[in-house]
């Protein structure tokens, strides 16, 4: 019996789809179409019976995501890295441990994200308790073990190898390629979430994949099921969620675009 859920909070790169500024198909897609609505990127594992919230990161859309998904408290939080997209919603916990839980909560990421998230929040660490993760270390949080794992982006940002009993899934939200010891921890996962933020061609192969290099990676290493994440749609050539979802039918449902709200037992 699985214990936990997985749900994808939100699949969107920086700006969202669609952009406020934007008019190119595929923000007009999802202006006509809720389903191809996307939020800033962070994911949700819950206890099924315990209750427990644990997110990866709090993206600006934290709240509305949160509300979305009928959560009333969060127990923990890991963050990948410090980038506003991933990390500029975390002042949505400030009245939560304010007003309804009353204790400080705990924070996990590398020495490097803490020390930048400590300094842009300044003004809440009186509520945050932080705990800096080496590479490859272990935390364990309500029976699900995440290993914090090197990927290329910004210094210090992390995936997370996210294990159960039932389950091996690997988290990598902003990634070009992954570094060789990290692609060896994570081979033949049963799943895995990652970076597929540009369409076709990727102009910054050391932080980001492309969709076509995030299924070629996630081919190589033996990955179950593949979700793309982090997706823009409309960066350089844009692409629409039903032509993402038709390019994707010849992997025969191996392959699949990850969607805000998305949730599978883990």
């Amino acid at each position: 019996m699985c214990a936990h859920t997985f749900t994808f909070m939100g699949t969107g790169a920086g700006c969202g789809v669609p952009a406020f500024f934007c008019t190119c198909p595929a923000c007009q897609e999802a202006r006509a179409e809720p389903r191809a609505r996307r939020g800033d990127c962070g994911v949700m594992v819950r206890g099924a019976e315990s209750g427990s919230v644990l997110l990866i990161d709090t993206p600006p859309d934290t709240r509305h995501q949160l509300i979305r998904e009928g959560v009333h408290q969060v127990d923990q939080l890991l963050l990948t890295h410090c980038h506003s997209d991933h990390i500029s919603g975390l002042c949505e916990m400030e009245y939560m441990i304010q007003l309804r839980t009353k204790q400080n909560l705990p924070v996990y990421a590398s020495d490097i994200t803490v020390m930048e998230v400590a300094h842009e929040f300044h003004y809440m660490t009186y509520g945050l308790d932080f705990f800096g993760l080496e590479p490859f270390q272990t935390h364990e949080f309500d029976g699900v073990r995440y290993t914090a794992l090197p990927v290329t982006h910004a210094p210090g940002t992390y995936g997370y190898l996210i294990e159960t009993d039932q389950t091996r899934l690997f988290y990598a939200s902003d990634t070009g390629r992954l570094p060789e010891e990290t692609r060896e921890r994570i081979r033949g996962v049963d799943v895995l979430a990652m970076d597929a933020t540009y369409w076709k061609e990727c102009p910054c192969p050391q932080s980001h994949h492309s969709v076509q290099e995030c299924i070629q990676e996630g081919l190589e290493l033996g990955a179950g099921k593949i979700f793309l994440t982090h997706l823009c749609m409309h960066y350089a050539e844009p692409v629409t969620l039903v032509e993402l979802e038709e390019f994707c039918r010849q992997f025969d449902g191996r392959v699949e675009p990850a969607a805000d709200g998305l949730s599978f037992p883990i």
